[in-house]
């Protein structure tokens, strides 16, 4: 039997960012193509993988022959522009996934001449050598799918992001049909989400949420807002439904989920079309007890339409004391501390707080806890595992999970690693790092722009301007030496530099720049203990 080489870009070792490649007889099979977000400060809109990482770790001449999308979500299609700008290939992903793109083609040119296909389940394509089946998974978002690939190896399952729900909201059910066939034929290898492995008991339903809500929005005297994740369109669909029931008006608050209502209504998945969400410009005139909103920014994310609520900064709507806030969400681990500070300034405007903490059923996730990871381990009965989408801890421990149940042979693998499989067994090759890319406005940040935008952050600036002799310092955001002793300091320091400079013959502008900027930072390390950024604006 033939190997197959297996080389992870993202989403293994970390939550997030999620891209996978698998390589034979020449053609590489990219699954997914996700991003991460920077929490910083410092200017960052997304991270992506390094793909040109795919060259490298590639073997010999072997070509990208197609993108498989298993669903919509960020981290698993949000970096489709900035790879096609490097590979020019087929997209193969649900319609609803493709409906984003084409969303998004007003921001990246390069999505309006993709070529794309919108898969079915239980329909077979070929992309290169390699033919791929999508399987209907429920998740948080509509139009998940796991992915059944071919190959020479043998067959692999790859999960996606999946849950067990079995009453799920849009009445759109996982294919357990199909997952038993496919184990009873012979899976080879199961990739499978560890995000969720540590979480014990039932993953629970998307539509048991409804009641929960249901009773907190008719219960509730002011207007109450539902802060969710906005691609949840199972839950926007909900919150529809209880509009309707409780007699109030749905308003989105945040560009995002007025598209997702878009999107979802023209892929069939929402029963009532867009033009019922009600503009929040037009709330002025509209009891507050009528007012149902949707606004995302859960994890307290910059210019978010939550957080900037929670501020009194939004230029259409304003809570006020009685108002309701129901966070409809789970804290991504690290949000913890901005999530908190959100809740705090609702909480100091008067406005009631509910989330998981007060009323545990407002959220589930559509991630499969422990008890689905083993059933799917179950159902597909593979002879080789290897957990993806996750932390070292959680790929370490759905290993485990996976040898509890049977499974003789399991991997784990991180970004970077390089591994053949033989159709009975992972071996790890060797290993090369990925590398991220970070960009702003659909541009990458060049490596020396994102240094001296963290030395900025660390320290401050020290403008510096030396002409015909005349020395001007000036420092922002750098503490302990804008005072007059500070500047003499510096200004001494960049003169006698200069002067020597000068004296030994050195008098291009390069070398009077580099002897003031070296002599700034000696004393801003002499008198601070570290060295802020330095620019040395002219040098004559």
């Amino acid at each position: 039997m033939s190997s197959l080489r297996i080389f992870p870009l993202g989403g293994l070792g970390e939550i997030g960012m999620n891209a996978l490649a698998l390589e034979q007889r020449g053609d590489v099979l990219i699954v997914d193509c996700g991003v991460t977000f920077d929490n910083r400060g410092l200017g960052i809109d997304v991270i992506h993988s390094d793909f040109s990482a795919i060259k490298r770790l590639a073997s010999g001449e072997a070509r990208v022959a197609g993108l498989w999308i298993t669903h919509g979500h960020e981290d698993h299609i949000g970096a489709i522009p900035y790879f096609l700008r490097q590979f020019d290939v087929p997209i193969f992903a649900p319609p609803y996934a493709l409906e984003l793109l084409r969303e998004r083609s007003g921001e990246h040119e390069i999505l309006k001449h993709a070529r794309t296909t919108a898969i079915e389940p239980r329909k077979r394509y070929a992309v290169g050598s390699f033919i791929v089946e999508p399987v209907r998974v429920t998740h948080s978002i509509a139009d998940a799918t796991a992915a059944a690939i071919e190959t020479d190896a043998g067959m692999i399952f790859h999960t996606g992001d999946f849950k067990f729900d079995d009453h799920p909201a849009d009445g759109e059910h996982y294919d357990i049909d199909r997952m038993r066939e496919l184990g009873d034929a012979g899976v080879s290898l199961l990739f499978s989400d560890s995000t969720n492995t540590d979480v014990p008991g039932p993953t629970g339903s998307e539509s048991s949420v409804r009641g929960a809500l249901h009773d907190i929005v008719a219960s509730s005297k002011g207007a109450v807002i539902v802060g969710l994740f906005a691609s949840n369109v199972h839950r926007l669909r909900i919150l529809g439904e209880i509009a309707k029931a409780t007699g109030r008006i749905l308003v989105p608050l945040g560009r995002s989920v007025g598209m997702h209502a878009r999107v979802a209504a023209a892929t069939g998945y929402l029963p009532w079309g867009a033009d019922r969400l009600f503009r929040a410009e037009n709330l002025r005139d509209v009891p507050r007890e009528r007012i149902l909103a949707i606004a995302t920014g859960t994890q307290a994310e910059t210019r978010s339409a939550l957080l900037r609520l929670s501020r009194g900064e939004h230029s259409s709507f304003a809570v006020k004391e009685g108002d309701t806030v129901i966070f409809s969400s789970r804290i991504i681990p690290g949000h913890e501390p901005e999530v908190y500070a959100m809740k705090g300034d609702f909480l100091r405007r008067g406005v009631n707080v509910r989330s998981r903490a007060t009323d545990r059923g407002v959220h589930v996730s559509g991630h499969a806890h422990r008890v689905d990871q083993q059933r799917m381990i179950e159902l597909i009965r593979p002879n080789t595992f290897v957990p993806v989408h996750g932390t070292l801890d959680h790929l370490t421990r759905h290993a485990s999970l996976a040898r509890e149940l049977g499974v003789k042979e399991t991997c784990i693998l991180e970004n970077g690693d390089i591994a053949d499989f033989d159709g009975k067994s992972v071996r790890k090759l060797s290993h090369a790092p990925v590398g991220r890319v970070h960009a702003f406005a659909g541009r990458e940040i060049p490596g020396e722009v994102l240094k001296d935008r963290m030395q900025l952050g660390a320290g401050g600036v020290v403008i510096v301007s030396v002409e015909k002799g005349d020395i001007s310092v000036r420092s922002l955001g750098v503490m302990g030496i804008d005072d007059a002793d500070g500047v003499a300091a510096m200004k001494s320091a960049v003169k006698t530099a200069v002067d020597e400079a000068r004296d030994q013959g050195s008098t291009s502008k390069e070398a009077i720049t580099d002897a003031a900027r070296t002599a700034v930072r000696r004393v801003a390390m002499k008198r601070l203990g570290y060295k802020p950024l330095v620019v040395v604006v002219s040098a004559s």
